[in-house]
């Protein structure tokens, strides 16, 4: 059987595995911290984020204000319509970047093989501490203690033979939960899960899935391969496939850098000023590339992101032939992504910059 705990696990019988992998995940990390900090705020609704009144969206929500339907990337408005009587708070980045310093160390303490994926989230591969920790319950728990112990934080971890395995397990049970998946409980573990549980099946995926009558991922590993290439295209298609038969990688990457950069603005009204809109492109751009600098990356790939009323959103993307870190360039291309004539002429809600694909 699949051993998930809340916060204990149970014993359960052991699987030979070559790899272990471990997912961190910090719980409402956000709303945590300011928890953590300041005892008025324990049991009590906490939304970081936008300001009630702002235009923006919510950043972490408290458990005690998910009870109320309120959850990350949710626009202000309709968190404050929902819950009313939460507090509400500006995110703190400085302090949680530290916090997140705290746990990424604590981590490593445990084992030098820590790919650090967010600021509230980390692989591990712990394969060879079954020795020194015993089994992966027990290097679950471990993780767990020395967060605790270095943050009074809680996380909730996922262990198994690969990245999906462990990232699904980790939200499995949340909050301060621990599931391993051993290898030959994997199907029974993924079967009756929703296809919405796969990487990559975003809004878009799933309303193809809703088409094609598929829910859960068994139904997706039933699913004649052709009829799926059709629908998502041959890579897309395996893709899915293979999540669902449990295959990903294992492997993890110490000192990973971040996948990309970005900066946005929410304007407190629409902005139409198309020299206004350029004005703000060359101060993101600026915050983009100080970044950028600072962690000594250089990126192929500039992207713009442009919402519009109604959460409508658009990006426009550009490969650069030389890398850059530069926010004169990154400007530049920009606003040149921003002219392009099959963007909405409409006023703008949120703008933003983007760099990634690095040298």
């Amino acid at each position: 059987m699949l051993v998930t705990s809340q916060p204990q696990p149970q014993t359960m019988s052991t699987a030979n595995s070559s790899r272990w992998i471990a997912h961190v995940d910090l719980d409402a990390f956000f709303a945590s911290c300011e928890q953590r900090d300041d005892p008025a705020l324990r049991g009590r609704p906490v939304i970081v984020g936008a300001l009630p009144g702002q235009r923006g969206v919510v950043a972490a929500a408290s458990y005690e204000a998910r009870a109320f339907g309120v959850h990350s990337a949710m626009p202000i408005g309709e968190a404050a319509r929902r819950c009313p009587d939460a507090v509400y708070l500006r995110p703190d980045m400085d302090k949680y970047r530290q916090v997140s310093r705290q746990v990424m160390a604590a981590l490593q303490s445990i084992t030098p093989l820590v790919e650090v994926a967010s600021v509230d989230e980390a692989y591990l591969d712990v394969s060879g501490l079954k020795r020194l920790l015993g089994p992966p319950a027990a290097i679950g728990e471990r993780i767990k203690s020395v967060i605790r112990e270095a943050t009074a934080l809680t996380a909730s971890v996922g262990i198994g033979p690969n990245r999906l395995l462990a990232k699904l397990g980790s939200e499995h049970r949340k909050p301060d939960g621990l599931t391993i998946i051993r290898p030959d409980e994997a199907q029974g573990f993924l079967d009756p899960l929703p296809v919405s549980a796969l990487r990559g099946a975003g809004p878009r995926a799933q309303a193809v899935f809703r088409r094609l009558g598929i829910g859960t991922i068994r139904a997706l590993r039933d699913c004649d391969p052709e009829r799926l290439t059709t629908a998502f295209g041959r890579r897309a298609a395996l893709g899915f496939l293979r999540q669902a038969r449990g295959e990903a990688s294992a492997e993890v990457l110490p000192g990973r850098p971040r996948k990309s950069i970005s900066k946005e603005t929410t304007f407190q009204q629409d902005i139409e000023d198309q020299a206004a809109l350029r004005a703000q492109l060359v101060a993101l751009a600026a915050g983009v590339a100080r970044t950028a600098r600072r962690e000594r990356l250089a990126g192929h790939r500039v992207t713009l992101k442009v919402r519009y009323r109604g959460f409508e959103t658009h990006t426009r993307q550009r490969r650069l032939t030389q890398a850059t870190q530069d926010e004169r360039v990154l400007a530049r291309v920009a606003a040149e992504l921003l002219a392009d004539p099959r963007l909405p002429q409409r006023p703008v809600r949120l703008i933003g910059v983007g760099l990634s694909d690095w040298a």
